[in-house]
Order: C-alpha cells, then sequence, then structure tokens
C-alpha cells in the first residue's frame, strides 16, 4: 500500500534549501521571547518580532510555491 504525501521526496530535497532558513528564523523567534536583547520598549520590541516574522512569513510562502510549481 502505496502513502500519500503532499510532495514527493525529490520536491522535499529541492525545498529543503528553504525550510533549513525556516527552522533557523523558528528559532530566533523563540528565543526572541525567552529573552529580549533590548531594553523594556515596546516599540523595540515590536521593531523586533517584525523582523523575524515578516522574513519567516515570506520565506514560508516562497517555499510552499515553490514546492507547489517544482513538484
Amino acid at each position: 500500500m502505496a502513502t500519500y504525501s503532499v510532495f514527493d521526496r525529490e520536491t522535499l530535497l529541492d525545498i529543503v534549501v528553504n525550510i533549513v532558513p525556516l527552522v533557523i528564523l523558528g528559532f530566533f523567534f523563540v528565543l526572541f521571547f525567552v529573552t529580549s536583547p533590548y531594553p523594556p520598549n515596546e516599540l523595540y520590541r515590536i521593531l523586533g518580532l517584525l523582523l523575524l516574522v515578516v522574513p519567516f512569513v515570506l520565506l514560508g510562502l516562497l517555499t510552499w510555491v515553490a514546492a507547489h510549481y517544482v513538484g
């Protein structure tokens, strides 16, 4: 019985180049919540989070679109 996967093995190998930075950004996102490198100022905290969240979302979208068209 064959298992169904959204992406085949070749597609997953192609998009792993984007998955690694997503994991790294996710790690820094979690680290940013645990210890904030900035003084307790909400503007710095929001800007720091945006600098992590926006690239994460855009890279995730790019990865999905690339996997859709490659696969």
